[in-house]
Formats: C-alpha cells, sequence, structure tokens
C-alpha cells in the first residue's frame, strides 16, 4: 500500500515553532506567554525558550515582558516573496513571445544580496543550440547583465562596498575584476537603461538585459537574452527594452 505523504515536519523543533506562529497569526495583538503555552500544549520553558529564538531573528517581538506577537521579517519575507511571484506571472507570457522571435533563452533575475537568482526562463528544446540558465542558479552580479543593471542603480559607495567584499572575482578573462572599469561599465548601465555580459561569466556566451519596474519604480527584476557569442543579435535590444516595458507596466510602473 502506498503511503501518503506526511504533512508533519520531521524535526521536533519545527512542528513547535511552527504552531507557536500559528497562535500568533490568530491575533491583531500581543499574546503572553502562559496562553501561547496553554493553546500549544507546549511546556512555558520550552515556549519561552523557542520564541526567544525566533525574536534574535526578529521573526517574533517582545513588545513587553511576558508578551509576544509576529514580527516584522515575517513581513519582509512575504513582501520579496509577493514581488518575486508577482514579477514572474507577469513575465511569463511576454518572456515566451520574446523566445519565439529570437530562438534563444530568455531569463528573468532578481537581486538576492551580491548575487542575480534566476527565477523563470523560457526556452525550447527544440531551437538547436541555446544558452540555458538553470531556474534556481546564482551569479555575481558584477558577471551578469542584470547584475549590473542593479548595481548601477546603487549608489557608488554601496558599489564600493560591494567591490570590497567580494573582491571582484573573475571567471573569464573579460571578467571585469577592477573598480575603475566596472564603473565605467556602470556609468554605460545608467545611460542607456541596458546592461551587457561580455564573455565575463562564461566564455562563448553573451547577453543582454533590460530592467523591470515596478508600480513604485524600484527596480525588482532583470530581463535578459544569453545566446552563444557568435549569435546575440543586436537587433533583439529594442524587442527585450519593449517587452521589459511591457512587464513593468503590467505592475503598475508609470515611469
Amino acid at each position: 500500500m502506498k503511503k501518503t505523504p506526511s504533512t508533519t515536519p520531521t524535526i521536533q523543533v519545527l512542528e513547535r515553532m511552527f504552531s507557536l506562529l500559528d497562535v500568533l497569526s490568530s491575533r491583531e495583538g500581543a499574546i503572553s506567554l502562559k496562553e501561547i503555552s496553554e493553546k500549544t500544549g507546549l511546556h512555558p520553558s520550552t515556549t519561552h525558550r523557542i520564541l526567544n529564538d525566533l525574536a534574535l531573528g526578529r521573526f517574533v517581538d517582545r513588545p513587553e515582558s511576558g508578551s509576544y506577537r509576529l514580527g516584522l521579517r515575517l513581513l519582509e519575507l512575504g513582501n520579496l516573496v509577493k514581488d518575486r511571484l508577482n514579477v514572474r506571472d507577469a513575465a511569463l507570457p511576454a518572456m515566451r513571445e520574446l523566445h519565439k522571435l529570437t530562438q534563444q533563452t530568455v531569463n528573468l533575475s532578481v537581486r538576492q544580496g551580491d548575487e542575480i537568482v534566476y527565477v523563470e526562463r523560457a526556452y525550447s528544446e527544440r531551437s538547436g543550440m541555446q544558452v540555458v540558465r538553470a531556474i534556481g542558479g546564482r551569479a555575481p552580479l558584477h558577471l551578469t547583465s542584470v547584475g549590473k543593471l542593479f548595481l548601477a542603480f546603487d549608489e557608488p559607495l554601496r558599489v564600493r562596498q560591494y567591490a570590497t567584499r567580494t573582491g571582484l572575482a573573475g571567471q573569464t578573462k573579460n571578467s571585469l575584476t577592477q573598480l575603475p572599469n566596472l564603473e565605467r561599465e556602470l556609468s554605460k548601465c545608467r545611460q542607456y537603461g541596458t546592461a551587457r555580459d561580455n564573455e565575463e561569466l562564461e566564455l562563448g556566451v553573451r547577453c543582454m538585459a533590460a530592467g523591470i519596474y515596478d508600480d513604485q519604480s524600484r527596480l525588482v527584476a532583470g530581463l535578459s537574452i544569453s545566446a552563444p557569442a557568435d549569435r546575440l543579435n543586436e537587433d533583439w535590444l529594442p524587442r527585450l527594452q519593449a517587452t521589459a516595458q511591457e512587464i513593468s507596466t503590467a505592475l503598475g510602473y508609470r515611469g
């Protein structure tokens, strides 16, 4: 007989943590430690220990001694997920149309710290040789076209801090590993509103990218075309920009 997959966490402390968060989510205001313990059936000392750990990560707040409520970190994470899901939903149909035109892989990427993360793609196995980036794959900002867009909209000090943190490590002979060179490249990105990867992440692969903006004019994602170096067609750039604008409009962008 085939077993039904369990919906219960296999790690006991996680199961207890989820039950505590469920109780906290049932109230708008703070709840006392005693009441949380009673509702979850956990011993007060166990409840106190787990809640304190959650408070360290800002998943739980302590407005006053002995009482708890959900923390702002959950709101921050929820907004990140919401933004990404909305961008993906808005982007995919337009990405597929752009792929039909170019017959090359179209990628949707977002920034996460010092890297970009590929969150969606449009490609076809019948289209011959293509550059396919794995969903969930990561790459340094300064080595990718979308990453450069995000860096271009950072303050100069933040770009310098990024360079210090990462050391601007390169992966090919074309990688921009010196800050002055990167700053000149970012200046071009700001000027034209687009960015390039000229075999900087991987030899034989070039990319072009345009930004996607939300209703508050924030850069929330980047749309890129990846292709073998000798197949990237400059005539695709206006269509890439128009597609990124179409997706931005769907997100409420009016700039």
